[in-house]
């Protein structure tokens, strides 16, 4: 089981990597350094880890796919524009 200060710094750093995919995006109209910042950030799961994925609550799970998915489509859209 992971330690709450374990979390508590994953999800951060989790944050941290968010908000500056978000700057890229939004002020310095990058989506390939959005995607990969983003992408990163995946690395520090919000979550327990210590829970299997199907364990998950659905929602947990969704909010997963949609930031794979989000990085993705940053990535295509990056290689296009």
């Amino acid at each position: 089981m992971a330690t709450d200060l374990s979390i508590r710094i994953q999800r951060l750093l989790y944050g941290a990597f968010v908000a500056l995919g978000v700057y890229y995006l939004a002020f310095q109209g990058d989506a390939g350094l959005a995607a990969a910042t983003w992408g990163i950030a995946l690395v520090f799961d919000p979550f327990d880890q210590s829970v299997s994925w199907q364990h998950r609550p659905r929602w947990q799970r969704l909010w997963l796919l949609v930031h794979v998915a989000a990085v993705v489509a940053l990535f295509v859209a990056s290689l296009l524009l």
